[in-house]
């Protein structure tokens, strides 16, 4: 008797200790690499619960066992500034390695509306920074509207040119502004996200102002600088001064969004004003996308009189995504004057420039994406075909480290749940991209903006698979919100 029981006991551990050592999900014989503590090593991955538990040379068991052998095993990217946050371009970024794309930019009109209506309904993380250009647009009594409108997935989150854009705001204007933000952030903003190019009137001291509300709260400001191009006054050079200036005032962290399409033929000169700025203490980061074209509405603010001086192009290097209309005069002063918002791409910059921002050590990898555009569907492949694969600027390594840890370390000031992100280790979150390096490539372009990017072979969000052998996986929606300190994350519950 004393020997069955004993049996039996020893089963009943037997059978504990294997379920404890079981996992949901094994990442089996890949090439796992970690960009904070450069492990590159053949390693197995044990996933269970949405987080990364195990990750040994020796063999796990999983309810399922994926076979990576051949493939690289990477934390998920991190898209800090996407704007089509519709589930056709989540499906794209997913397909492009992204697990986590946030709206950081400008933002969106209203948190709340915004939190609510993609909660169970992500295929990825997703989140907002609280709109300075929202709260402006609001306060001059043309509010935007919180629902996509002509361009798929994007909400309005610019205002048409007029009062709201043009106008220097008094001091009860500025005050209400301010307490806009403050509700949005409690909402779960992430940041203030600034578009001073679209908000001409803003002047110097509201930008202060809205630095100090950032610093008040100890988040962030996410920015796309006031001007474009080498004319003086307001040249690249001056706008990207404005911001480090507003950030050494209030101690408020800065991020530049696009700075190759903010300094177009000066963004070496702009990245060495980022890094003085950074070797005197100031915490400013940047980002890029890899290519030569931008987009915008062509009804904001952005193209008031003077911006061919500004951006040194003409009618021609405008064009429509949907036709690829080259624009005239005529046809621009049309689109213009509409009542209806059009997005055009603008031609501004040379492939030259861009091949020397997307190396430099201080630049992450972020897409604004939206569509129309191929950086929404490619830009995170494209890094990896282009610049690792065939013209070997950045190695493997850098280039996961500026599309995972870079911006992980970034969102760290407005979320502790960032820590858990950007990393392949025991501990962190499980979302992972699984690639074949050999083959990863964008196959999006200007003619087909919404071209899948082939290579990513599996992709785990929150510790659910997502992408399963290079195909979506229908009716999953495991992404979760980043929400700032203003209300507690349900990223981790």
């Amino acid at each position: 008797m004393r020997r069955l029981i004993f049996f039996f006991s020893f089963l009943v551990f037997s059978t504990t200790i294997l379920a404890a050592q079981q996992y949901d999900l094994v990442l089996e014989g890949g090439r796992v690499m970690d960009p904070e503590t450069g492990m590159d090593a053949m390693r197995n991955v044990g996933i269970r619960d949405g987080k990364i538990v195990r990750v040994s040379s020796g063999a796990l068991s999983g309810r399922r066992v994926v076979h990576a052998s051949g493939l690289v095993v990477a934390p998920g990217f991190i898209d800090l500034h996407q704007h089509g946050q519709d589930l056709e371009s989540q499906r794209v970024k997913a397909l492009d390695g992204v697990t986590t794309a946030l709206e950081m930019e400008i933002g969106v009109p209203d948190v709340t509306q915004f939190l609510k209506a993609k909660e169970g309904h992500s295929l990825i993380h997703y989140g907002t920074s609280a709109s300075h250009v929202a709260a402006r647009a609001l306060v001059f009594g043309a509010p935007l509207i919180d629902a996509p409108r002509t361009h798929a997935g994007i909400p309005e989150i610019l205002p048409k040119s007029g009062p709201a854009t043009d106008q220097p705001a008094t001091p009860a204007q500025i005050e209400a502004m301010r307490a806009r933000l403050r509700s949005e952030l409690d909402a779960g903003g992430l940041a203030v996200g600034m578009g001073i190019q679209y908000t001409p009137g803003a002047t110097r001291l509201e930008v202060i102002d809205m630095f100090r509300l950032a610093a008040e709260r100890g988040l962030p400001v996410y920015t796309h600088v006031r001007s474009s191009g080498r004319a003086e006054p307001g040249s690249s050079v001056e706008s990207i001064s404005e911001v480090i200036g507003a950030a050494a005032i209030t101690g408020a962290s800065l991020h530049i969004v696009h700075i190759n399409s903010s300094c177009l033929h000066d963004s070496l000169e702009c990245l060495s004003m980022v890094e003085g700025a950074r070797a005197r203490g100031l915490d400013v980061t940047t980002e890029a996308y890899p290519y030569i074209a931008g987009m915008t509405s062509i009804n904001s603010a952005l193209f008031n009189p003077g911006w061919q001086e500004k951006l040194g192009i003409g009618y021609s290097e405008l064009v429509l995504p949907e036709t690829g209309e080259h624009l005239t005069k005529q046809r621009f002063d049309e689109l213009h004057n509409s009542t209806t918002t059009h997005w055009i791409l603008i031609f501004a910059n040379s492939q030259e420039v861009v091949d020397k921002v997307i190396p430099h050590p201080l630049v992450m990898i972020a897409s604004d994406g939206a569509e129309g555009h191929p950086r929404n569907a490619g830009t995170f492949s494209r890094v990896l075909a282009q610049y690792v694969r065939e013209k070997g600027t950045i190695t493997l390594m850098d280039a996961i480290r500026k599309m995972s840890l870079m911006p992980a370390q970034t969102l760290e000031h407005s979320t502790p749940a960032a820590r858990q992100k950007g990393r392949l280790q025991e501990g962190a979150d499980a979302d992972v991209v699984v690639f074949d390096a050999g083959t990863i490539s964008d196959r999006s372009t200007f003619e087909k903006p919404m071209e899948p990017s082939v290579g990513v072979r599996y992709l785990v969000v929150g510790g659910t698979v997502v992408v399963d052998e290079g195909k979506i996986v229908p009716d999953v929606f495991p992404g979760r919100a980043l929400l700032g300190p203003g209300k507690r994350s349900t990223s981790h519950d």
